[in-house]
């Protein structure tokens, strides 16, 4: 972690919990946090499915959490005949302050391109939503060589037409795409070492950068310990109120 810049513990909860189940973890776990300052809280997102934001816009106030809101995916046009899709301007009516965009499920399943990434990003911050942009390479671009290149490519074409003020606005989330559910592991210096040549790429050290393969309790101390990694873009171990109670503790900027 860095001094400078805010940890965010970002939890993605792709397609799982209803929103009975969404209220329930809202309810587990905000004793949990209870007893900690707001300055020794990191920010704390919950990236929850469509269906389950409305009635958690209305829970949080009661709850008295400092958790946001998120979504996982958005159009890029603010209304038209697009079935089935939802705009940045419906996602504001919920309270709802970032969103994921260009996740690699997005882009391996549902043909999400660069080209549609910067458009996302750029309909987001119209509407004045943070985008969490998420870049990674695949097991074959690594071991071929090609990790740093891809994903520099990456950088360059979300970002491409922002302002430098508009760019202060997004969040990065570095998906090494072979350390998600397959075992392998990304260690935490090279984590490290990939995201700072996205900071460099952004010409930014303001932007926080997360890592999102694969962050559990048993993996977070490390990967919080180095100098670039702000946080974590977390799936599996969100899903659960304390197993994600142990990432938020981990990313703590003033331990008690």
């Amino acid at each position: 972690m860095n001094p400078n810049r805010k940890p965010l513990m970002a939890g993605n909860w792709k397609m799982y919990k209803t929103a009975r189940e969404a209220l329930a973890f809202i309810e587990a776990l905000t004793p949990m946090l209870k007893p900690f300052h707001d300055d020794e809280m990191p920010d704390v997102l919950l990236c929850a499915p469509f269906t389950a934001l409305p009635f958690m816009h209305q829970a949080l106030p009661k709850a008295q959490t400092d958790f946001s809101l998120g979504a996982q995916n958005m159009e890029a046009h603010d209304e038209g005949a697009y079935t089935g899709e939802i705009s940045a301007r419906m996602l504001k009516e919920w309270d709802v302050e970032f969103v994921i965009i260009g996740h690699s499920e997005r882009r391996e399943y549902f043909n999400e391109t660069d080209e549609t990434v910067n458009a996302k990003i750029k309909a987001a911050l119209a509407n004045h939503l943070r985008p969490i942009v998420c870049v990674g390479e695949s097991l074959a671009q690594r071991e071929a060589g090609e990790t740093d290149a891809w994903v520099e490519k990456q950088v360059k074409a979300a970002i491409a037409g922002l302002s430098p003020e508009q760019l202060e606005w997004l969040v990065f989330a570095y998906e090494p795409i072979w350390a998600i559910g397959t075992g392998k592991v990304c260690e935490a210096d090279e984590a490290n070492r990939v995201i700072g040549l996205i900071r460099k790429a952004l010409n930014n050290a303001h932007v926080r950068i997360l890592y999102g393969g694969s962050m559990k309790p048993d993996n977070v101390e490390g990967l919080m310990a180095q100098p670039e990694i702000d946080g974590g873009l977390v799936g599996g171990a969100s899903l659960q109120p304390e197993s994600f109670f142990q990432l938020i503790r981990a990313a703590m900027p003033v331990r008690v």
